[in-house]
């Protein structure tokens, strides 16, 4: 039984159109219709994309001082094709864009300038400050001074470090005044009172207490914590002190009653720093869990989350007068500013490259970054410039790796800083008069 073979020609058809897909470089007479079809086919297909943009809302034509749309002088040929009059009207558009684009992005142009403006604020050059010096070091600790304090007339401070001890100096002589022993593990907070004549201390062995110094005594414990407290906050105006600490909680205190008030849980590691203010947010805290959370004290809920760092946020400073606050944690962009209330970033102060466990402002905008590895950085706080960059020099009979700073603070005058560190010493640093 004989097989018919399918007709030749259709198969040649095919072949033939494919191979000129392939190959050809100009079309013949009989592709005119595919080249029709695709015309078709991309004047849809702009019209769709394009049609909702083709002319500029009302508002942006009445600020750049047209009474219409821009009208094409002469369509472009391409596209002629089939019912498409408003894909032949963007093309022209775009042909005739060069005709409108002085008058469009003149100076009298509201874009033009916010983005002048945005420049140029961009571009502020930092506010100028003098040079600081290590004008003393002050030995006396037999561990590693944690946690410092200075009281509210200036004339002495308080440090706490981990020989369990908490040491007053004269803040003008650097000499001991006091040395106050109740504390069993390294003391990691210190605050100083106002309006009373209180200092508080909290510490590695869980507890927080309150110090008589009239009788210099303590008077009061905090009980609640349920692990080690790293850091403390008086409140300004409010008889309240916040503690927090390794079990992931801030706890907030009546002074007077010694009752906790609120527990503020949500940290989800140690909750490194903590510190208050007197309009909202009253607490905010920095975490080992990378966050810092900006708290609701009256309701004792979180306000705001900021997850903008990377690793653990171990420091926090609130600037004097500025409403406005930085924090710290270890990395490149690793200080950070934040303006209040809601917690909007501003900027980051890039070049400090340690795990920094402390930081300072005064109201002079002198921002100050301590980091583990010796580094301290100074830094205009407007604008985010190191300004100067120094390093804690371990005293002798110290080891190499005891250079670090642990905690800081700047006096009430904003012109004396005080650190304590890894080599058991506490350094007093000054602002340099400007040379004659």
């Amino acid at each position: 039984m004989e097989s018919t073979l399918p007709p030749l020609n259709p198969l040649l058809k095919v072949s033939g159109k494919r191979t000129w897909d392939v190959f050809a470089s100009c079309p013949d007479d009989s592709m005119k219709d595919d080249e029709k079809s695709a015309r078709i086919r991309l004047s849809v297909k702009i019209n769709d994309e394009y049609r909702d943009v083709k002319e500029l809302p009302a508002p942006l034509l009445t600020q750049q001082g047209q009474v219409g749309p821009a009208r094409p002088k002469e369509p472009r040929k391409m596209i002629t094709a089939g019912s498409t009059p408003d894909a032949s009207l963007i093309i022209a558009q775009i042909d005739n864009t060069p005709t409108h684009t002085p008058s469009t992005f003149t100076s009298n142009s509201s874009l033009t300038k916010a983005l002048q403006l945005h420049k140029t604020t961009r571009t502020i050059k930092p506010t100028y400050h003098p040079p600081w010096k290590l004008m003393r070091v002050i030995s006396g600790h037999l561990g590693w001074v944690r946690s410092v304090a200075v009281e509210p007339g200036n004339k002495w401070f308080a440090t706490g470090a981990g020989d369990r001890v908490i040491k007053i100096w004269d803040l003008a002589s650097g000499e001991l005044r006091l040395s106050l022993t109740g504390h069993i593990s390294t003391v990691r907070g210190l605050a100083v009172s106002s309006r009373h004549p209180y200092l508080f201390s909290c510490g590695e062995d869980k507890m927080v207490k309150c110090w008589d110094l009239e009788a210099n005594k303590v008077i009061r414990h905090y009980h609640g914590h349920l692990s080690g407290v790293y850091a403390l906050s008086l409140h300004p105006t409010l008889d309240i002190l916040v503690t927090s600490g390794r079990d992931a909680s801030a706890r907030v205190w009546d002074m007077r009653t010694k009752a906790q008030i609120h527990v503020l849980a949500g940290h989800t590691a140690t909750v490194a720093d903590v510190k208050c203010q007197e309009s909202d947010p009253q607490v905010i805290t920095g975490s080992m869990d990378s966050t810092v959370r900006l708290w609701d004290l009256a309701a004792g809920k979180t306000m705001v989350t900021l997850t903008h760092h990377k690793k653990s946020v171990r420091a926090l400073a609130i600037h004097p007068t500025e409403y406005s606050f930085a924090s710290a944690s270890a990395g490149g962009n690793n200080i950070k500013k934040w303006k209040c209330p809601e917690g909007t970033f501003v900027c980051n102060f890039s070049g400090h490259n340690a795990i920094i466990n402390t930081l300072s402002v005064n109201s002079e905008g002198v921002l100050f970054s301590g980091g583990d590895n010796g580094t301290l950085t100074l830094w205009d706080y407007n604008t985010g410039t190191a300004f100067q960059n120094m390093d804690d020099i371990p005293q002798p009979g110290s080891l190499e790796a005891e250079a670090g700073a642990f905690c800081s603070t700047f006096d009430v005058t904003g012109t004396r800083l005080i650190t304590g560190g890894a080599d058991k010493t506490i350094k007093i640093y000054a602002e340099q008069p400007p040379q004659q």
